[in-house]
C-alpha cells in the first residue's frame, strides 16, 4: 500500500491559518527540496536501489527510480535570481521541469524546452517557486513512479492555489500563479483522470503532441483545460534541435526512433508511446554533427526498441537474399521489415563520419541483433563494447507468457554468439520478479540465468500490473507482493555475487576513460569517468602528457580521454593510475588496447 505524502496530509493538520500551514510546508520542503536529491546514472545502479526517503524519513513513499521504469531526474538548464527581473517577466513565463523515467523522457524534455523557447517562453529556473510554468514529465511503467508524480503534483497544486499568500510570505517568486503541465507516458495513460483530480493540473500532453504545447497553454489563459494525448504514426520531432539540459556535459542523448511494436504482455509502452517510427538518417547525422561542434564526445542513441530502427524515407529495397534477419532462434510479434535502412546502416554511417565520438545505444530488444550488427560493433573502435540485452526472465514458460519471442536456450545462444564475436563485451539486462503465474521453479531458473551469463549491470524490479496490457486483459496478478519482494531480494543478491569477476578481470588492463567529472568521494584529487565497456573508473588526477600530441604536462579535465591502468576493483567500480591524455583514435592505434585492430578496420 502506497504511503501517504506529507504534502497531501498537510491540510489535515491542526493549523489555524494558511500562514501557519505555509510555514510548516516551508520547513518540510527545505528538508526535502529536489536540489538536494542525488541523480544516479545507469552505471551506478546495479548494486543498490537508492531511496529518496534516506534524505528525509518523513518522505517514506518517495523512491529514487532507475532506468526506463523509474528514474527520477530533477533537471534545470540554468539557475536564475529568485527575484523576477524585467528580462524574465517580459517573456511568456519561466519554466521549471522535473523528469521521471527513461533516457527517452530526458531527451523529450529537451525537445519540449526547444519548442517552448521558440514560442517565446523564458529560461528555466532551479525551483518551482520561481516558475510561471511547471512541467512534470512522467513515467507509467510501474506504480511507484506514478505515486511519486502524484506527490509532486500535490505540492505544485499548493504553490498554485496559495500563490498570493506564498508571495506575501516570500515563499513564491513567480509573477503569476503557475500553470501545471503533465507530460509523458502517465499523461497518455491516465488523461482525464489527471485533469479531473482536484483540478490541480492545467494541461495534459502526451509524448506525440509536444508541438501543441504553446496552444494548450494559451487555452488556459481563457479559462480552459488543455489536453492532447493523440498518438501519431509519423511524429519523430526530427526537425527540432533539442535544448540540452546539461549544457556543459560531454555526452548527449539522440533519439533515433519512437514507439514499440513488440507488444510484450507486461508492457504499457506500445499504448503510451504508439507504433514504431524512425527518423531519417540525414536528420540524425545533422544533429550528431551539431553536437560534435559543441564538443560532445559521447552520444547515446535512444529508442524504445532502438535496434529495430528502420528509415523508410527513401524506401530502398533490400538486395535479394539480404532479408532483415532477426537474431537466430527469435521471432517477432509484428511483420518483419524488408525495406529501408536498418540500425546497422545508421551505426555504420555515424561511426564512420565521426571517428572521434563514442557511440552507445539503448534500449534494444534481443531479437534485433543480426550478425551484421555484431560484426560492425566489433570492427568500429568508437562503437562501445557494451550491449544491453533485456532477458526479463530465465524461464521459457514465463517468457512465452510475456510474449518475448524467444526461449531461455535461444537467449543463452545469443549471449554466446555476442561474446564470440565481440571479446570483452559488457552485458547488462532487465529482470521482472513475480510476473503472472511465476512459480518458484521459474524464479530459480532466472537466478541460474543470471549466474550463467555474469552481467556487468542489471535492472531488477517486482512486477506491477498495468491496465490495457495483454497481461491485464488475460492474466491474474497472482504472485503475492511479499513473494515478489522476497524474490527480488534473492535476485539482487545473486547478481551481486556473480558480477565481481567482470570487474576483477579488468585489473592490469589499460582502459580508455572519458572523464565526466570529479569523484564525489575525493572531489579535490580524483576524477571519474566511464570506460568503453561502461564501467565507472576513478583515478588520482596528476599532471600528465598527451600520448600523441606531446606538449606540456597538465591535469585532465572534463571531456578528456585518458589512458588509465586499472589497479583495483570493487563489485561496482574500478580504480586506476592515469598514464596519459589521448584521443579516441590515438588510443586504439597505439596498440595499448585489445581493440586496437579496430582502427585498421575503419
Amino acid at each position: 500500500m502506497a504511503s501517504i505524502s506529507p504534502l497531501s496530509s498537510l491540510w489535515s493538520r491542526p493549523c489555524s491559518s494558511a500562514l501557519r500551514r505555509c510555514r510548516y510546508l516551508h520547513q518540510l520542503l527545505n528538508a526535502s527540496h529536489p536540489s538536494s536529491l542525488t541523480c544516479f546514472s545507469r552505471a551506478e545502479i546495479p548494486l543498490s536501489r537508492p531511496s529518496l526517503s534516506s534524505h528525509n524519513p518523513r518522505l517514506s513513499g518517495s523512491y529514487h527510480f532507475v532506468r526506463s521504469s523509474s528514474t527520477a531526474t530533477i533537471t534545470t538548464e540554468s539557475e536564475q535570481e529568485l527575484t523576477p527581473t524585467s528580462e524574465n517577466t517580459s517573456t511568456k513565463g519561466r519554466i521549471y521541469h522535473e523528469t521521471y523515467g527513461c533516457q527517452m523522457n530526458i531527451n523529450d524534455m529537451e525537445i519540449v524546452l526547444s519548442i517552448m523557447r521558440n514560442a517565446g517562453y523564458g529560461s528555466t529556473v532551479s525551483d518551482p517557486e520561481s516558475a510561471e510554468v511547471i512541467f512534470i514529465n512522467t513515467c507509467a511503467i510501474r506504480d511507484n513512479a506514478e505515486q511519486k508524480v502524484w506527490q509532486r503534483l500535490n505540492y505544485f497544486w499548493f504553490l498554485k492555489r496559495e500563490w498570493k499568500t506564498n508571495v506575501e510570505i516570500g515563499r513564491s517568486f513567480s509573477v503569476r500563479p503557475p500553470k501545471i503541465v503533465v507530460l509523458g507516458c502517465m499523461a497518455e495513460r491516465l488523461k482525464e483522470k489527471i485533469l479531473d483530480s482536484d483540478k490541480m493540473v492545467d494541461v495534459v500532453c502526451g509524448p506525440d503532441a509536444y508541438r501543441d504545447l504553446p496552444r494548450l497553454l494559451e487555452e488556459v489563459d481563457y479559462g480552459h483545460k488543455g489536453m492532447n494525448t493523440l498518438l501519431s504514426l509519423e511524429e519523430t520531432y526530427a526537425d527540432i534541435t533539442p535544448v540540452r539540459i546539461s549544457s556543459n556535459s560531454i555526452s548527449a542523448f539522440v533519439s533515433i526512433m519512437r514507439g514499440c511494436n513488440n507488444m510484450c504482455s507486461f508492457c504499457i509502452v506500445p499504448f503510451t508511446r504508439g507504433r514504431e517510427r524512425s527518423r531519417p538518417v540525414e536528420s540524425i547525422v545533422k544533429e550528431v554533427h551539431h553536437l560534435y561542434k559543441e564538443g560532445v564526445k559521447e552520444v547515446m542513441l535512444l529508442g524504445q526498441n532502438v535496434n529495430s530502427y528502420n528509415d523508410t524515407s527513401e524506401m530502398e529495397e533490400l538486395e535479394p537474399g539480404s532479408n532483415w534477419m532477426l537474431s537466430e532462434g527469435f521471432s517477432s510479434m509484428c511483420k518483419v521489415k524488408n525495406k529501408g535502412l536498418r540500425f546497422a546502416d545508421l551505426l555504420d554511417r555515424l561511426s564512420d563520419e565521426f571517428p572521434e565520438m563514442r557511440f552507445r545505444f539503448t534500449s534494444p530488444h534481443p531479437k534485433d541483433f543480426p550478425d551484421e550488427l555484431l560484426y560492425l560493433m566489433r570492427e568500429r573502435y568508437n562503437v562501445c563494447n557494451y550491449i544491453h540485452l533485456p532477458a526479463q526472465s530465465g524461464s521459457s514458460v514465463v517468457l512465452e507468457r510475456m510474449r518475448r519471442g524467444y526461449t531461455r536456450e535461444a537467449y543463452l545462444e545469443l549471449v554466446n554468439k555476442i561474446r564470440e564475436i565481440i571479446p570483452d563485451v559488457g552485458l547488462s539486462s532487465d529482470f521482472i520478479c513475480g510476473f503472472c503465474g511465476e512459480t518458484e521453479e521459474d524464479h530459480t531458473e532466472t537466478l541460474s540465468l543470471v549466474r550463467a551469463v555474469g552481467y556487468d549491470m542489471a535492472y531488477m524490479f517486482a512486477y506491477s500490473m498495468r491496465e490495457k496490457t495483454h497481461a491485464h486483459r488475460n492474466y491474474t496478478d497472482d504472485v503475492p507482493e511479499e513473494v515478489k519482494q522476497r524474490r527480488l531480494t534473492e535476485l539482487i543478491e545473486t547478481f551481486r555475487d556473480s558480477t565481481g569477476h567482470n570487474y576483477d578481470q579488468q585489473i592490469g588492463t589499460v582502459q580508455l576513460v572519458l572523464v565526466e567529472g570529479p569523484n564525489k568521494r575525493a572531489p579535490d584529487t580524483e576524477l571519474i569517468g566511464k570506460s568503453d565497456r561502461g564501467h565507472r573508473v576513478s583515478f588520482v588526477n596528476v599532471p600528465m602528457g598527451h600520448s600523441t600530441e606531446g606538449g606540456e604536462l597538465r591535469k585532465a579535465v572534463i571531456g578528456d580521454f585518458v589512458e588509465v591502468k586499472i589497479v583495483s576493483s570493487t563489485k561496482a567500480s574500478l580504480f586506476g593510475e592515469a598514464l596519459a591524455r589521448t584521443t579516441l583514435s590515438g588510443f586504439y592505434s597505439s596498440g595499448v588496447s585489445s581493440r586496437s585492430e579496430k582502427v585498421l578496420a575503419c
